[in-house]
């Protein structure tokens, strides 16, 4: 089972936005064309909305658990193919993704020029991250869970897991590392067996 939360990926867009901190790239001028726009640039914005309805959102929101769902899995926000340090020919590009904010009140942000021409980084964002705003990203963990069970000869019990936990670092750049059960929110839908039966369990939980 996948379990994708959303609570924690809610600041404000207007503090994410207001002075310029994310400026992304032109294919949002047409948010009908799923193709037109890098889709970890649709990831980032609605994960700071909290996933709202909009077409661009729901597609998003797709990706993200579709890279989640085989094994071995992908990072879920891949924030290194956002191109975030280019500009907007026009503020209001990107209105209509937030079509569902906006009719709650939440005006789309208004997009500022970078200070820096544009540059490719692997494996991190592009532009400078490490202000709160973006804690967002930081907080999102992934945890791979493998589980299993069987009764062993002598009427014993025997068990194993292996859990990998993966986390954004200060500037986007993801990382994956072997890890402990009990590190393994119990939001999560496993549950350690009361009886010693056979018993395999796999899964990915993201918060």
């Amino acid at each position: 089972m996948r379990h994708v939360r959303k609570e924690r990926f809610m600041p404000r867009l207007s503090t994410l936005f207001g002075s310029g901190l994310i400026t992304l790239c032109t294919g949002f001028a047409h948010p009908s064309s799923v193709s037109a726009y890098p889709v970890d640039c649709a990831i980032l914005l609605c994960l700071a909305g909290g996933w709202p309805a909009s077409m661009e959102c729901a597609q998003a929101r797709a990706v993200f658990i579709r890279r989640i769902t085989p094994w071995p899995i992908e990072p879920p926000l891949q924030i290194w193919n956002c191109p975030m340090g280019v500009r907007f020919e026009t503020p209001g590009e990107m209105g209509q993704l937030f079509d569902a904010s906006a009719r709650t009140g939440l005006r789309p942000p208004k997009i500022a020029r970078p200070p820096v021409a544009p540059r490719t980084i692997a494996n991190r964002a592009d532009i400078d991250i490490s202000d709160p705003a973006f804690d967002f990203v930081r907080s999102i963990r992934v945890f791979e869970i493998f589980f299993q069970q069987h009764r062993s000869s002598g009427n014993g019990c025997s068990s194993s897991n292996i859990v990998y936990l993966g986390s954004y670092g200060e500037q986007g750049e993801y990382t994956r590392r072997r890890s402990e059960l009990d590190i393994v929110p119990e939001a999560s839908a496993f549950r350690m067996p009361t009886e010693c039966n056979g018993y395999a369990y796999r899964s990915v939980f993201v918060e």
